[in-house]
């Protein structure tokens, strides 16, 4: 039996790092939400297939070890308890990824617990040197009130709706919207500034993945295992921008297909 050509380019190598408890649980839901069970996944995003390979790696492990398996990484997600007080290890690893400039998603997981702080997981990922956190989805309430999560480049194609849909949460989601664009795509001061939500989808994808790549953003995600086994946000989020393994530039990597 002929073997599939694989292109290069519609790969993802990922490795997952957090408490391995954190992270087997991830992990487990990406195999579930993928309809892959095996080494690796299959995800098509925007009419392309990919192909997703998953590594774990503790947090927990020497800072020797974190610094030599990020070092040779394409991509890392890393994941963070919203209620945890883990904060100087999440430092240290997400300085390491940007002094050798691997690209980074952050998934920030627990909200429904009752101590979860989403604000001050973004000030950790803020107070690194040259990363700029990326809201992609809100919190619809933390802890007890936790409903769920917006997801912000999306939303407005359920407008008119989309204001009864969310309720409250609504200006909330047109502020976080809002702040996202002119992250992306800041405007030249005293240029006149167009519609945020004219710009195509398509080129905030790019303008993300892109800027993802040389490690200015840091894109975040959100959730509680314990609601949802909605991962598809998160394996589109993996394809859009993440790099493939064509893109990384150090000399270390290896391709092996």
């Amino acid at each position: 039996m002929a073997t599939k050509a694989i292109d290069p380019q519609s790969i993802r190598n990922v490795t997952l790092i957090g408490d391995p408890a954190d992270t087997t649980r991830l992990l487990h839901r990406l195999h579930h939400g993928s309809g892959h069970p095996g080494p690796q996944l299959h995800w098509s995003t925007d009419r392309a297939d990919h192909t997703i390979r998953v590594a774990e790696l503790s947090s927990h492990a020497p800072i020797p070890t974190l610094q030599r398996a990020i070092r040779v990484a394409d991509s890392v997600i890393t994941v963070v308890d919203a209620a945890g007080a883990n904060s100087p290890r999440l430092e240290t690893i997400l300085q390491i990824a940007d002094d050798h400039q691997v690209a980074r998603l952050c998934l920030i997981e627990g909200l429904d617990h009752p101590a979860a702080n989403f604000p001050r997981c973004l000030r950790i990922i803020a107070d690194i040197r040259g990363a700029t956190p990326l809201t992609l989805q809100l919190p619809l309430g933390t802890g007890p009130t936790f409903e769920g999560v917006i997801d912000l480049l999306p939303m407005w194609a359920l407008e008119p709706l989309a204001a009864e849909i969310y309720g409250p949460h609504w200006q909330s989601a047109e502020r976080g919207f809002d702040l996202l664009v002119k992250t992306l795509m800041p405007q030249p001061s005293g240029d006149p500034t167009p519609s945020l939500r004219d710009i195509p989808l398509d080129t905030l994808h790019h303008r993300i993945r892109a800027l993802t790549r040389i490690g200015d953003i840091v894109p975040i995600l959100c959730g509680a295992a314990s609601r949802s086994n909605d991962i598809a946000p998160l394996l589109d989020a993996i394809v859009r921008y993440l790099p493939s393994p064509m893109d990384v530039c150090q000399p270390e990597h290896a391709l092996d297909y």
